[in-house]
């Protein structure tokens, strides 16, 4: 299915100018096509339309990964423990097996998302640490910064109004929206 995430501008990163009223069309995994909104429906009338308020770009990569993944631990809303990141004497007084740091791994994850973030740095070490970032999509890298936005790359990017994230969608899936 085509899909057209279009929003007040289009900032697709590298040596590309910012693009006023822009919008990227992603089939699949991929992205199809990338320019005004205008042009994108003109030329595929039967996608769907996704308006997003503010800033298409290719998103973050957060290069804290380890740090918030395997050296904190994000309480479930059922806990007792708030809910903001453990980290030491918090985080040593708890009971951390494999399956925790899974959980654990998932919540921190989303909050990645809800960031804007498409990409962790590494190394991470924990299995199941490693198994949560992969099954959510984002990518461990080592210093790399994001893609630009041009047909044939990943359609990997974050929509952002003024310095909120309002949607993350990571090869073609939105795997975070605010709204």
């Amino acid at each position: 299915m085509l899909t057209i995430h279009t929003a007040d501008v289009l900032a697709p990163g590298g040596e590309s100018p910012s693009v006023p009223g822009g919008a990227v069309l992603v089939e699949g995994r991929a992205i199809a096509a990338v320019g005004t909104y205008g042009e994108l429906t003109a030329a595929h009338p039967t996608a769907r339309v996704r308006r997003w308020p503010g800033t298409i770009t290719p998103g973050l990569l957060n290069p804290d990964g380890p740090e918030l993944l395997e050296r904190s631990y994000h309480p479930d809303p059922r806990e007792d423990l708030g809910s903001e990141p453990l980290t030491g004497e918090a985080l040593s007084s708890l009971d951390m097996t494999e399956a925790r740091w899974g959980a654990s791994a998932r919540r921190g994850v989303q909050r990645l998302l809800a960031q804007g973030a498409v990409a962790v740095t590494g190394p991470l070490r924990r299995p199941a640490v490693i198994d949560a970032v992969h099954r959510s999509g984002l990518r461990i890298e080592h210093g790399v910064t994001p893609m630009p936005l041009r047909p044939g790359g990943d359609a990997t990017f974050a929509i952002f109004d003024a310095t909120e994230c309002v949607a993350t969608v990571i090869r073609g899936r939105l795997l975070h929206r605010r709204r």
